[in-house]
């Protein structure tokens, strides 16, 4: 599974300052005495199964090792962008989603080492105009290849869990951000460390880590962080930190609506390879649903590997529109998450993939702290029980190209067939 995001923030406006002033916090002991309410826990539904497709092979390469960058990681011209199976309404999604982008792009610097912001001026100014998407990437776009191009797809949405403003046993709060969490920009004490962040808490006169997941679900923020809200499932609230964001919806039908805020700085640790690992499930549970099953049908292992991942995310209560890596809105069925060391944030992304749900344009609007190294994607894919299908079970590989302002290769010196 992978970790979401720097959090994608969540969809639609909804004011809740009133409903999360009453939230009622858990007995000091941490069990409630009230019956749990009757909101049922949603189950996990099917995976959507994919159908098959055949990439396009990539363009012989060889991968760098030890790449840190795009350019580090050697760069192939790649197809024309008239010849690649683009869609009409994969062109029209991605253009919207790149208009939107522009603003950003322009100012954006690009760690990749492809692109300056001037670079996409002329795109912008011509997406600003309109007119037919299909040609729109045609005429201003030509495509490189990233090291070796193999590409490895997954999925996120935007999950619905049930949930409470008040505590019952068994019940798992949703935390603000704490108030003594500290992040620290270990570029500001040495040139060698730019760019690397770490985040802890101060205790005495030490800079310590701070409390992992079996600490804080045993009461090591009690007073420390505002607690928005209860999920029902303590299962379904780990993979919605997963996701990054979500909706929570009430035993009066409100829906709280949280995004990603912060994280406690431990390493995430994916479960499921853990378990597969392990031999508690097989390949082809390997899926979100039929890890959520198992550990359903497991609570206390279940708990015990949850507690694994160290990783903790706080949220924020949220209104507006879904937000990306970039601070701008994302759209279903267009937008992935990228590491930006090889894909600059904003650019247009050709997936041709061994799934026809994951093949076709996407723009990089996303990051993710498991989304990590070149051509690695995770396609968004919305809210709703489809969204969960298809996301859930998303595991495609394939072929990446990426769409760089015309002019691009020949100012980086990369050769055309």
């Amino acid at each position: 599974m992978m970790l979401r995001r720097g959090g994608i923030a969540l969809a639609a406006a909804l004011s809740l300052s009133a409903c999360v002033g009453t939230v009622v916090p858990p007995s000091p002991s941490g069990i409630g005495t009230a019956p749990r309410p009757a909101v049922p826990t949603r189950p996990a539904g099917p995976v959507r199964q994919p159908t098959p497709d055949t990439p396009i092979a990539p363009v012989p390469s060889a991968a760098v090792a030890g790449a840190v960058t795009a350019v580090t990681a050697g760069l192939v011209s790649g197809p024309s962008v008239s010849s690649l199976p683009i869609t009409g309404d994969a062109a029209e999604r991605a253009l919207a989603a790149f208009r939107i982008s522009c603003p950003s792009l322009v100012r954006r610097p690009d760690p990749t080492g492809l692109t300056r912001g001037a670079d996409w001026k002329p795109a912008c100014d011509a997406a600003a105009r309109g007119g037919d998407a299909r040609a729109f990437f045609t005429r201003w776009f030509e495509t490189v290849q990233v090291g070796d191009g193999k590409a490895f797809a997954t999925g996120y949405y935007i999950p619905e869990i049930a949930g409470s403003r008040s505590f019952r046993s068994g019940y798992a709060p949703i935390y603000a951000r704490p108030s003594d969490l500290v992040d620290v920009d270990l570029g500001q004490f040495s040139t060698d460390l730019k760019g690397k962040k770490i985040r802890g808490r101060v205790e005495g006169a030490s800079f310590v880590p701070y409390y992992d997941r079996t600490m804080i679900e045993e009461g090591a923020l009690t007073g420390k962080a505002r607690v928005l809200g209860y999920a029902v499932d303590p299962v379904e609230l780990f993979f919605l930190q997963v996701q990054g964001s979500g909706l929570v919806r009430m035993p009066d039908g409100d829906v709280l609506r949280i995004g990603y805020d912060s994280q406690n700085g431990r390493d995430y640790t994916g479960i499921g390879k853990l378990m597969l690992d392990r031999g508690l499930i097989g390949r082809g549970e390997a899926s979100m649903q039929g890890i959520v099953a198992w550990l359903h049908a497991h609570p206390e292992k279940g708990r015990a590997i949850m507690r694994e991942n160290k990783s903790y995310v706080f949220f924020r209560v949220l209104d507006g529109p879904p937000l990306g890596a970039m601070g701008l809105p994302v759209s279903d069925r267009a937008t992935v998450a990228a590491d930006t060391r090889f894909v600059p944030l904003g650019a247009p992304v050709f997936l041709s993939m061994d799934r026809t749900d994951a093949t076709g344009l996407w723009v990089a609007q996303d990051t993710g702290g498991a989304i990590k190294g070149t051509n690695r994607f995770d396609t968004f894919w919305g809210a709703g029980d489809e969204a969960r299908a298809i996301a859930g079970g998303m595991s495609a590989r394939g072929t990446a190209f990426l769409l760089v302002p015309s002019g691009t290769l020949a100012r980086l010196g990369v050769a055309r067939p």
